[in-house]
């Protein structure tokens, strides 16, 4: 599934891939390491000539992002690296992806500078503000301003699929407290970050309608799974010339 939008404005390449035929992408976890290679090796040569080069990263539910230059995308190949959430680049060639079932991947470019980032937020990312992090990347490495930015949230489970903890609304939105004047335990990750990314001076965003728990026969939900499912990639990139 496509963001044939950004295709057609910017010239990025981004989307995330879906259940298919039980198609789980997820390297980190119970599933034969072998078989899900395989399937990784086959999307790879599926985004071939225009993305030789590929990075992924072990994810942790942090902050830590990377910012990847050089000729990685020309020279082609794969970069597996680990303890990351998140990745930017402007290098042509080099496909971005993050892991995702219910956690809400997040694209952002700036097409003036030619730059994007692909972020992986689940609950403690938002909360730590990856987001944040995401843009001060873009910011620092490309001279990119706030306003220059565009912002997708996309996939993930939606607020009516998602009930967390006390502890957890702590933390999201600090000084509400669930079941004091019908307040909800029910938390929306992609209202928090719209929020973020207007007190960032983003001012272009966009939001899916999909529900991972909702939309099951379509895409991997670890929650509405109760964890047996697989995982799904986002992906971004600008493609060779």
């Amino acid at each position: 599934m496509e963001l044939t939008e950004w295709a057609d404005r910017y010239g990025v390449v981004a989307g995330v891939t879906t259940r298919g035929h039980g198609f789980s992408l997820g390297l980190w976890s119970e599933e034969n390491v072998g078989q899900v290679m395989t399937r990784w090796r086959a999307v790879g040569a599926a985004f071939r000539p225009r993305f030789p080069g590929l990075v992924l990263a072990h994810q942790v539910h942090g902050t830590a992002l990377a910012w990847h230059r050089g000729a990685a995308g020309a020279a082609g190949g794969w970069m597996i690296l680990d303890g990351l959430d998140g990745h930017a680049t402007g290098v042509r060639g080099l496909l971005l992806t993050v892991t995702v079932a219910d956690c809400i991947p997040v694209y952002l470019v700036a097409p003036q500078k030619q730059v994007i980032a692909l972020l992986h937020a689940g609950w403690r990312g938002v909360a730590g503000r990856v987001l944040e992090r995401g843009v001060e990347l873009l910011k620092r490495e490309a001279f990119a301003r706030a306003s220059d930015i565009v912002m997708h949230c996309g996939v993930g489970i939606c607020g009516a699929c998602y009930e967390v903890g006390s502890e957890v609304i702590e933390q999201l939105i600090p000084g509400r407290r669930p079941g004091m004047n019908g307040a909800s335990r029910h938390v929306d990750l992609r209202d928090i970050l719209v929020r973020q990314a207007g007190e960032l001076g983003i001012t272009e965003v966009s939001v899916s309608p999909w529900c991972t728990a909702h939309d099951r026969d379509r895409f991997f939900s670890h929650r509405a799974s109760g964890g047996r499912d697989g995982r799904m990639i986002a992906y971004a990139g600008i493609p060779l010339a």
